[in-house]
């Protein structure tokens, strides 16, 4: 070009300067930085407006133990011959205060011939009729006292066979393996109820 063609053109546009590297990295690292901080303060505002998450419904309880009643058991107290009744005062002046873990109970009538423990209730009751029991029935010796039952509809009831007065006591069916809650009660027995003759066939030997 020559130089009338340069004056003709005008003046030369001005030369860009190239970019510095610097200014770039550091505005590409202040926009790194800048974004995260962005995005946080927006999930923070979104939390912060979201609605309350509903409480947990409550969970169940375990339900607690039922009370133990330690009111007076009801029990009859039919009138007693001399001799019944001094056999059983003697035993039941030494009845032990507990059945197993089941506490004594008072109870309602007859203190000198009936007791009862826990609840529901295990009873005893002595100078009651005895059992006749056949030449095949079944009979069970604890603790060297023999025993003979009888099934109730909520209970077995378990007679001495071999005693000079009967002795009954009555096991609720919530207390599983009756013969088991008459260990303790047949040595009072022993102690306190003389033996009588004759006995059934199954109690000997």
């Amino acid at each position: 070009m020559t130089e009338n063609d340069r004056a003709a053109a005008g003046p030369a546009a001005p030369e860009r300067p190239a970019p510095d590297p610097t200014t770039r990295r550091a505005a590409l690292i202040a926009t790194a930085v800048a974004l995260p901080i962005t995005l946080l303060v927006a999930f923070l505002a979104l939390t912060a407006l979201a609605p309350d998450e509903p409480a947990a419904d409550p969970s169940p309880s375990a339900s607690a133990p039922r009370a133990q009643s330690t009111a007076p058991v009801e029990m009859a107290a039919p009138a007693l011959a001399e001799r019944p009744a001094i056999v059983c005062r003697a035993l039941l002046s030494q009845l032990p205060d507990t059945v197993r873990d089941l506490p004594q109970r008072p109870v309602t009538a007859g203190p000198e011939q009936n007791a009862a423990y826990g609840d529901p209730a295990l009873t005893l009751s002595c100078g009651g009729a005895e059992p006749t029991v056949g030449p095949t029935d079944d009979v069970w010796t604890v603790n060297k006292v023999c025993w003979y039952a009888t099934e109730e509809p909520d209970a077995t009831v378990l007679t001495t066979v071999d005693r000079e007065t009967a002795v009954s006591v009555r096991v609720p069916r919530t207390y599983e393996q009756p013969l088991q809650w008459v260990s303790g009660i047949s040595d009072t027995i022993v102690a306190s109820v003389p033996s009588a003759d004759p006995i059934p066939s199954g109690c000997k030997g």
